[in-house]
């Protein structure tokens, strides 16, 4: 197995939906091919550029956005910082005037009609979401290179060997569940903990408390501002928009102002177990819904399946943790989302977190895994207890097709985050009372029996839109 150190920033990436493989990871391919470009010093002298998209970004690209990434990337804005609001008029501007500002200072003729081919039947070898990047110089030279969204906002160049970091030397290498709990055992810390040893080989401790409360704040950012949009998605499948209504009927008249006051409007309702299954759907949709639209959003380990985490934390923080100060909540936070996002690396590492690759199981399933282990950790279970939960939320998602209605990030992906999210809090109970020494079934079992099944799924139930709901609910969308 090659090493790859997976830092918790590359888990949980700051984006744009609806999709990490198909919006952030082209967006991100194609800010790499102007930085060759550039680095070749011909950037200027680009008279034409095309862009190729094969296999599943074909397939679904128009639903997911993946030619408007493709262009706001080549333009050089910053999924991380770009406006959202000014996304449509950006890509509006560029087909109108059919030229493009390639890295904000080289004016090139594009026609997105014309110069963005879907090759819907062609699928590349490597990976089915592939895209290619040809531009043509002053001088008729041709430079193109082949770019791979592997999910999660991941991006491989054709013929890349190593992981970037795979010079990055940690303290505690972990490959699969196995290694993870030896060291845990070794050293006697728990997960997060290992996770913040080996990510002080990246930055110092204040950039790591900094970056993930960061990443908090757009998960929470999110959240509030998917509870309060009413409105249809985008795309053409009518949509409506469930968050808002759902927020607005469990918080009756009550006023606030804020992110804190409307949480604490939530907390003066009780704790009744319909109470708080309600808000886990509610935060879910919320977050998804922002998905589904162009919103910001925090991708965990994918777009598709951002809300789950965000829910579950949610639930953690508003209904379990008993926190006094501020300081205490934030690091009972840090450490949630360091938990996590080391599942999530692991997943990454032994089968896939690409429903191109493996269905909604490698989104859903794994977001489920990441939220089921830090939330027991976070309710005082042990590491054993933290993996058991992680085993059981995959073991309840195995077989997950991904079949996304009209080649959107809507049907059944919204609601399939509340389902996520549902089933990594029962996972996180059952573990809790349970003792992992008696389980039959350990994560690593579970990751490679996740694998297997990617490979045998047949690919029209992987991202194409050619399986399941997708083909069997009448639409009258014109195809992608």
């Amino acid at each position: 197995m090659l090493y790859e150190p997976i830092s918790v920033f590359d888990m949980l990436k700051i984006g744009v939906g609806p999709s990490s493989s198909h919006t952030l990871g082209p967006w991100r391919a194609a800010e790499r091919f102007i930085k060759e470009l550039k680095a070749k010093g011909v950037l200027n002298t680009v008279s034409s550029i095309k862009v190729v998209l094969y296999g599943s970004l074909a397939k679904t690209g128009v639903g997911h956005g993946t030619d408007i990434a493709v262009q706001l990337g080549l333009c050089g804005f910053d999924p991380v910082t770009f406006d959202v609001a000014q996304i449509i008029p950006a890509v509006n501007n560029i087909a109108q005037h059919k030229k493009i500002l390639l890295d904000g200072v080289q004016e090139t003729g594009f026609d997105p009609a014309a110069d963005i081919s879907f090759l819907f039947t062609e699928t590349l070898p490597y990976h089915s979401n592939g895209l290619t990047f040809l531009a043509t110089l002053d001088n008729g030279e041709a430079i193109s290179e082949t770019y791979y969204s592997i999910g999660g906002g991941f991006v491989k160049k054709e013929g890349e060997e190593a992981a970037p970091d795979a010079s990055v030397s940690l303290p505690f290498p972990i490959d699969d569940a196995a290694d993870l709990l030896k060291w845990c055992i070794k050293t006697g810390l728990a997960i997060n903990e290992i996770v913040y040893e080996n990510e002080q080989a990246w930055r110092s401790e204040a950039q790591i408390r900094e970056g993930i409360l960061k990443i908090w704040q757009v998960m929470k950012d999110c959240v509030y501002r998917g509870c309060h949009t009413a409105g249809i998605l985008p795309g053409g499948l009518e949509v409506r928009r469930r968050a808002a209504a759902l927020n607005k009927k469990l918080t009756g008249n009550a006023a606030y102002n804020n992110y804190e006051e409307w949480v604490a409007s939530i907390k003066r309702g009780g704790d009744s177990f319909k109470y708080t299954l309600d808000w886990v759907s509610c935060f879910a949709l919320a977050v998804n819904e922002e998905n589904a639209s162009f919103g910001r959003v925090v991708t965990a380990p994918t777009n598709g399946s951002a809300g789950v985490i965000p829910a579950v934390l949610h639930y953690y923080s508003i209904f379990c943790n008993d926190a006094g100060s501020r300081e205490d909540s934030e690091e009972k936070i840090i450490k949630f989302l360091m938990t996590a996002s080391e599942i999530g690396s692991i997943f990454k590492k032994e089968s896939t977190i690409s429903a191109a690759m493996g269905g909604c199981q490698a989104e859903i399933g794994v977001s489920s895994s990441m939220a089921a282990a830090a939330l027991t950790e976070a309710m005082g279970g042990t590491q054993k207890q933290a993996l058991m939960a992680a085993e059981i939320a995959m073991e309840h998602h195995l077989g997950m097709t991904c079949d996304p209605i009209g080649g959107l990030v809507q049907i059944p992906c919204i609601e399939r985050n509340t389902m996520g999210a549902i089933k990594a809090i029962t996972a996180s109970q059952l573990a809790l009372q349970s003792t992992p020494d008696f389980a039959r079934v350990s994560l690593d079992n579970v990751i490679k029996t996740m694998w297997d099944t990617a490979q045998d799924m047949n690919f029209k139930y992987k991202e194409t839109a050619d399986g399941g709901l997708a083909v069997h609910v009448p639409l009258s969308l014109p195809e992608c």
